[in-house]
């Protein structure tokens, strides 16, 4: 039985690296820790992931060579993120191992649903007028290839997982490449990249090619047959369709994988009870915040932009205010991600009624809902990282407050006194220093007081992780585009004060 479920985890994985160069430890991590008894010791999710580079080798060779047989490979705009790649992976492989099974059996869980809603959210990276193929980098490129290949790099020799994705990404998105060449060439760096994390994790620990060889060998040879069919596929298609099929099945994936995974936790019924009297106190505190803002801007002419940003008070402030109330990380993140789930569809209908954009002062088409829904899922996993994890809740409530706040203020500012654009490497156009100062001033003075009233620093270090955060946060925000720092921004001060924190206490 347990060769059957890793032969169709191995077959979901390689339809997955040859239609989006998806890595195979997206699908088949999660599927063999939770399904197949052999990997639930110690060691069962780092030898899962070592199956998993070990199909990659082979199922991304296949998948590359297809592309170059159709010409979508360009090498000349990936060189950069292939060396960088490949340096970093072993380290990651280190790092996986010191790790340990709780880490990495639970991440790989999340990246999976994370990158199924990623691919709903937005099927097609690729730019309107992509570059042409063979044309080289310029200075902004560099920058950007060398920043997410060495972070990518170390992502993929830690997991497995997120590379194929993460590359996808980066090419269309950052780098210019279309689509097909983006994959093309991210699949041909994945066939360097597993061969070597591979290779680090069986001489960390060489039981996993010993004991479960027979796997293995059947993983490597169904995986390499499945992305050699859907990479045929995936040339003759839409990208669209590509990648709405990609998500609707990672996303319906992972979260039955993290429902079996969790199901004596969720089966308990004093999770479920602290769960809805949670989301109960919250619908209350929702209602109560929403009756304020709408009687004041009844009596009273609120500008748009301001009242955008209320309601922007009252997005970050919900999962603070769950933090308070439920008194459990675990409860926490469940309750964002309940009140998210139940909340996008609603919004999806909503978009119908024709005051629907004037109400929320909506930009684009689809721009509340699905902000909202990266905001919830973000809070989610910070608050798991910081207070689940780390034990230290306090970070998640100072990054989400600098974020909150500091945006706020920048907008404003920015709206009304900005008149000197930013010309930075990477920044948004469209933003001025006014706002992007009126930002770091306010996430530092909000950061510091958050850290003094939340956490059992002393006063001194509050005020250094405060001023070292601050021009960071400023700086994540300055080169979000698209609203993209609903999620960069608080991920990135988590990570900075969850290093921080260790350094200087």
């Amino acid at each position: 039985m347990e060769l059957l479920i890793c032969a169709l985890a191995a077959l979901t994985a390689g339809i997955g690296t040859g239609l989006a160069g998806l890595s195979a430890a997206t699908v088949m991590v999660p599927v063999m820790i939770v399904l197949c008894p052999s990997f639930a010791g110690e060691t069962g999710a780092y030898h899962a992931t070592a199956i998993a580079l070990a199909s990659d080798i082979l199922g991304s060779a296949f998948t590359s060579a297809i592309y170059i047989k159709h010409k979508n490979i360009d090498l000349k705009r990936g060189g950069i993120m292939l060396v960088c790649i490949i340096s970093m992976c072993i380290a990651g492989s280190i790092a996986a191992w010191h790790a340990g099974n709780v880490v990495l059996s639970t991440f790989s869980l999340f990246l999976c649903v994370g990158i199924g809603i990623r691919f709903l959210l937005k099927p097609d990276t690729q730019k309107e007028q992509p570059v042409n193929k063979g044309t080289k980098l310029d200075w902004k490129g560099i920058a950007i290839s060398l920043f997410f290949g060495l972070t990518i790099g170390f992502g993929t020799g830690f997991v497995g997982s997120g590379g194929g994705m993460m590359m996808l990404v980066v090419f269309t998105a950052f780098l210019g490449m279309e689509r097909k060449s983006a994959v093309g060439t991210s699949t041909l760096i994945m066939t360097f990249t597993a061969l070597i994390a591979f290779v680090s994790h069986a001489l960390i620990d060489s039981t996993l090619v010993l004991e479960k060889w027979p796997i293995l060998i059947l993983c490597v040879v169904v995986e390499s047959l499945a992305s050699i069919a859907s990479a045929q596929f995936a040339n003759k298609v839409n990208n669209r369709v590509v990648g709405l099929v990609t998500g609707a099945v990672l996303t319906v994936l992972g979260v039955i994988m993290l429902g079996i995974h969790y199901r004596e936790t969720l089966a308990s019924f004093t999770l479920l009870w602290k769960v809805l009297e949670c989301f109960d106190w919250y619908l209350v505190y929702l209602a109560g915040l929403i009756t304020v803002l709408l009687l004041a801007r009844h009596f009273f002419a609120i500008p748009k932009e301001l009242w955008r940003k209320l309601l922007h008070l009252v997005a970050y402030t919900s999962s603070l205010f769950m933090m308070f109330k439920s008194h459990s990380w675990l409860t926490t993140s469940v309750c964002c991600l309940l009140f998210a789930a139940i909340v996008y569809p609603i919004l999806h209908f909503a978009e119908r009624w024709k005051g629907y954009a004037v109400f929320f002062n909506q930009r684009y088409s689809g721009e509340i809902k699905k902000s909202l829904l990266l905001l919830f899922c973000t809070h989610a996993a910070l608050i798991a990282l910081s207070w689940g994890w780390l034990d230290k809740p306090y970070i998640a409530i100072t990054s989400i407050l600098m974020w909150g706040i500091g945006d706020t203020a920048a907008a404003l500012i920015g709206k009304r006194f900005g008149k000197h654009h930013v010309h930075l490497p990477l920044a948004d156009p469209l933003k001025t220093w006014e706002g992007s100062s009126a930002m770091m001033i306010t996430a530092f003075c909000t950061g510091f007081v958050a850290l003094l009233m939340a956490s059992p620093l002393k006063w001194h270090i509050c005020l250094a992780l405060a001023a070292i955060s601050a021009p960071i946060a400023a700086y994540v925000e300055l080169i979000s585009h698209g609203g993209n720092d609903t999620v960069a921004v608080p991920t990135g001060v988590t990570i900075i004060l969850s290093l921080l924190s260790v350094i200087l206490t």
